[in-house]
Parts: C-alpha cells; sequence; structure tokens
C-alpha cells in the first residue's frame, strides 16, 4: 500500500495518539472485569446480599456484553465506528453512577446488565478502529499494543480494586470509571476519526432476535453448570433453547440476504482457527485467574489488596510478551507463534497443577503465573491479528465482535468448566470432616460444602473448639488445593489440544478475505492482509 493510500485511512495522521484512547476506552472494560470481584464482600455486607446474589452480580454484565457483542459490532459498522466507540463511553458512564449509588442488590444487578450494553457497544468499535485507520504493516503492531492493553488491565484490577477499598467504601470501584470515561470521550473526540460501512445493509433484525437469546442462553447454562450441576434440568433446559435459537441462526444467516454474520467468514481459516484458539486462551487465563485470587486470599492469607498486588506479575508478563508477540509472529508466522504461546500456556499450566500446596512460597507461585501469562501474551495478540485481518475492513465490527465473543465465551466456559472440577473434589474433600468430626452439626457441614470461604468463616466462630478449627480449616484447605490443582491440569490438556487444532487448521500467515483479493495489476503485499506466495 503506498505513503498516498496510507494518507486516505481514516485518522492516519493522529493513528497512535488516537491508539491511546483507544486502549484507555478499552481499559475501562478490561478494569471492570476483575475489579469487582475484590468488592464483593463488602457489597455482600452492605447490601446485604446473599452467595446467589454475588454470582448475579458479576454474571448480570457478562451475559448481556456477550449476546450483544455481534449485534453491537454490526450496529458499529453501520453508524460509525467512532460514533458507537463514544456512545458506548456514555453508557458505560452512567451504568457506573447507577451502579455506585445502588442501595439494593436488585437496583445493583440491573445497573450491572446496563453496563453490559455499553461495553458490548465499546469493545468491538476499539478494534474495529484499528482494522479501518492502520495500514497493514501496522496493524498487527497496534493489535499487539491492544492486547496488551487488554490483559494489563485484567491483572491489575485487583489491585485497583484492592486500594480503593483501602480507603473507601465499595462503590468507588465504579466510582472510578467516570474519570476514564471522561478522558476516553474527550481524547477520541479530538484524535479518532470516524469509519463506517458505506454500503451497510439494512439491519438483521431477524439475526438479532435468534443470536441475542441464542447466546444468552448459552452463557445462562455455562454459569448455572459451574453454580450447580451440567445435568441440572435449568441448564439442560438453557442448552436445549440454545441449540435450538443458534441452529436457527445459522440456517438463517445462511439464507438472509443481509446477514448480520456471513457465514462464509468461517471457510477462512485464519478466522475459524483463530477464533477457536482465543476461546481456549480465554478459557485458560479466566479460569486460572479465579482460583488464583481465592487461593491467595482464603489460603494464604493475604488482604485483597496484598493478593493483587501479588498477581501484578501475570499481569506484567502478559502486557510485556503481548507487545513484543508481533515482532515474533513475522519471523515465525501466526501458525507457529500462537500455538508456541499456548503450549507454554499449557506448560504454566502443567507447572501450577503440580507444585502448588496449602503453604507454597510466593516464589513458586509466582512462577507459574509468569510462564502461563508469556504463554498467553504470546497467543493472544497474533491470533486477534489474525481474525481481523481475515474479515473485510468494512466488516471490522463483525470481526471484532467475534474477537469478542469467543473471550467472554471462553472465560464463562473455563469458570464454569473448571469450577465444577474444582467444586467436584472439594466436596469428595470435605466428606472426610463427617468420620473425623462426627459431632459437626450438619448445618455447619452444609457451610463448609458450600464454598472455602465459608469454611474458614465458620471454623472461627467462637463456638467451636479450637481443635475442630483446626480440622475444618486444614481439611478444607487441602480440599480445595486439590481440586485446584485437578482443574489447572485438565485446563492444561484442553490448552494442548488447543495448540494441535492451532497446528493443523490455522494457516502460518494471515489470509486475506475474497473482498481484498487483489485488484489486476496489484501485487499482493500492497493489500491489507494478504499472505505471501507460498504460505
Amino acid at each position: 500500500m503506498s505513503k498516498d493510500t496510507h494518507q486516505n485511512l481514516p485518522g492516519y495522521s493522529t493513528r497512535w495518539l488516537g491508539l491511546l484512547f483507544i486502549g484507555i476506552s478499552l481499559l475501562v472494560i478490561s478494569l471492570d472485569n476483575t475489579i469487582l470481584n475484590v468488592a464483593l464482600p463488602s457489597i455482600s455486607n452492605d447490601l446485604g446480599a446473599s452467595a446467589s446474589d454475588l454470582q448475579w452480580i458479576v454474571d448480570a454484565y457478562v451475559l448481556v456484553f456477550a449476546a450483544l457483542l455481534l449485534t453491537m459490532g454490526s450496529f458499529g459498522d453501520k453508524i460509525g465506528r467512532k460514533r458507537a466507540l463514544q456512545f458506548g463511553l456514555v453508557m458505560f458512564g452512567l451504568g457506573s453512577l447507577w451502579a455506585a449509588l445502588s442501595t439494593s442488590t436488585e437496583m445493583l444487578i440491573a445497573a450491572r446488565a446496563f453496563l453490559g450494553i455499553g461495553g458490548a457497544t465499546i469493545m468491538p468499535a476499539t478494534l474495529s478502529i484499528i482494522s479501518a485507520t492502520f495500514p497493514r504493516e501496522e496493524r498487527s503492531q497496534a493489535i499487539a499494543v491492544w492486547a496488551a492493553i487488554f490483559g494489563l488491565g485484567v491483572g491489575v484490577g485487583p489491585v485497583v480494586g484492592g486500594l480503593l477499598l483501602e480507603h473507601f467504601e465499595w462503590n468507588a470501584v465504579f466510582f472510578v470509571n467516570l474519570p476514564v470515561v471522561a478522558v476516553a470521550l474527550l481524547g477520541g473526540a479530538f484524535f479518532l476519526a470516524d469509519s463506517k460501512d458505506e454500503h451497510a445493509p439494512k439491519p438483521d433484525i431477524i439475526g438479532v432476535l435468534l443470536s441475542v437469546p441464542g447466546l444468552f442462553a448459552l452463557i445462562y447454562g455455562i454459569i448455572e453448570a459451574g453454580m450447580k450441576d451440567w445435568t441440572d434440568p435449568h441448564v439442560l433446559t438453557a442448552f436445549g433453547i440454545s441449540a435450538v435459537l443458534l441452529t436457527i441462526f445459522t440456517w438463517w444467516e445462511s439464507r438472509a440476504p443481509n446477514p448480520m454474520l456471513p457465514l462464509h467468514f468461517f471457510k477462512n481459516m485464519s478466522f475459524t482457527g483463530a477464533n477457536i484458539a482465543m476461546t481456549f486462551i480465554m478459557f485458560s487465563m479466566f479460569g486460572s485467574i479465579f482460583f488464583l485470587s481465592q487461593y491467595l486470599q482464603t489460603i494464604q492469607g493475604y488482604s485483597a489488596l496484598d493478593a493483587g498486588l501479588r498477581m501484578v506479575p501475570m499481569a506484567v508478563s502478559l502486557a510485556v510478551v503481548s507487545v513484543s508477540s508481533a515482532r515474533i509472529a513475522k519471523r515465525l508466522g501466526t501458525k507457529r507463534t500462537v500455538a508456541l504461546g499456548i503450549m507454554i500456556a499449557a506448560g504454566g499450566l502443567l507447572f501450577m497443577s503440580q507444585m502448588y500446596e496449602v503453604d507454597t512460597a510466593y516464589s513458586t507461585v509466582v512462577v507459574g503465573q509468569i510462564i502461563l501469562a508469556s504463554g498467553m501474551g504470546f497467543a493472544m495478540s497474533p491470533a486477534t491479528d489474525s481474525i481481523m485481518g481475515s474479515v473485510p475492513v468494512n466488516k471490522a465490527g463483525v470481526g471484532s465482535a467475534m474477537n469478542d465473543t469467543t473471550r467472554q465465551l471462553g472465560g464463562a466456559l473455563g469458570i464454569a468448566v473448571l469450577g465444577t472440577i474444582m467444586n467436584g473434589r472439594y466436596l469428595d474433600g470435605i466428606e472426610a470432616l463427617k468420620a473425623a468430626l462426627p459431632q459437626l452439626r450438619p448445618d455447619m457441614f452444609e457451610g463448609i460444602s458450600s464454598s472455602i470461604q465459608a469454611a474458614h468463616k465458620i471454623a472461627s466462630n467462637p463456638q467451636v473448639p479450637e481443635s475442630f478449627a483446626n480440622t475444618i480449616i486444614n481439611t478444607a484447605d487441602q480440599a480445595f488445593v486439590a481440586g485446584m490443582n485437578d482443574a489447572m491440569l485438565f485446563g492444561a490438556a484442553v490448552m494442548l489440544i488447543n495448540a494441535l487444532l492451532v497446528i493443523l487448521i490455522l494457516p502460518s500467515r494471515v489470509r486475506a478475505p475474497r473482498e481484498e483479493a487483489p485488484a489486476q495489476g496489484a501485487h499482493e503485499h500492497d493489500l491489507p492482509g494478504v499472505a505471501a506466495a507460498g504460505d
């Protein structure tokens, strides 16, 4: 692509400064994924929220966010990506204010669902603006920065939350979003240019009506399975509804004159292979963070702030490696870089499953974090670049939405599947208390069985004899760690299978979409996303 052609790209002259404000927009979402976790005990005490209420405070956001991503990606392509980004930021700011001022669990759950709408509008817009603004030779580096910011936000969320809770009430984790949103809005207004699909078709209303409840039912089923059981009637019903709706959605999209998700994208293995890779990368990332925060706080006794600080190496490793992964991918190719990253991440999970004990030294814990995060950093940005480079620029919103949907589905699946494995082993371990402490009241045993946090709370009750308390804590801690190790081992196996799939189906270089095939007389390397001959 010539320099003159570069100048025609929207926002080209301010692209790197614009990327800063795209990153700030993304940061507010990635922080929100983890910053809330450290505030849940305070919310429970202040609003009287039950364990089930706390689950829905977290999940209401995930459900709405993931279910609306495809719809909002198409929405941004039609009305303009910058306009969609600003619209989403305003909604996110209003939702954060609503959440911060909530006086009941029902009010907070509703506010979190509203935040999901804002997040679903922001996230696909960030990636699609990058695809429309940066020429192909710079796009992979810009996406690497995007992936690094996302990973950094997820990693530092617990630290920021811990710092806020040291000095303020729980609602500070929502108030902190407001200045970030304001900066992103102001900077984006000056340094981002708008772009859209000039030939945007009419909205695919039927596709929306099928995809949103279909994805909602799928994610609801995954989350409920993690809380209950995979054969629970509610879970099976949700999966059944999802299967029916998404099957009809697939049928409709293959025949609709203006589909919201053109199914021919999946014929390009750069798109399909990278989406599969991203699903299971997030599977391991969200599943491991879910266990790690509980392990550090409840088992090893760190405060929320101290535990958050001890997860910083994971965030830093992910961010640093993500930035450098674009250069590595240019040398090794997309296939090898993504597969290598996934195998390193699998090694990290395997290390964690074999080395973590109740009293494991932090120096050992941090090694597992760094290995896992480094592997994910290698894989995430090349996989994302493969997805975005395999769809036409005028459909960047759809590509971005698919990338984000697979992230959310993978994360929800990781927490549900790995959480179910851990809970099963935990309950098996807790059974030993019946023989060790036959005097234990049934209600206490039920509470200990519900969670590791409840076990520690019951053991700290002054009415429980010290010898009983020590037995409860030791048994519960050992059962939790055994369950965590089983889950990590399963995660490592899943990641190895993921690496094999990548090797088999992901092209070495990103294959351009048919819509960007070379015009007569043009050179392949002048066009975005076109692989060199022989790749």
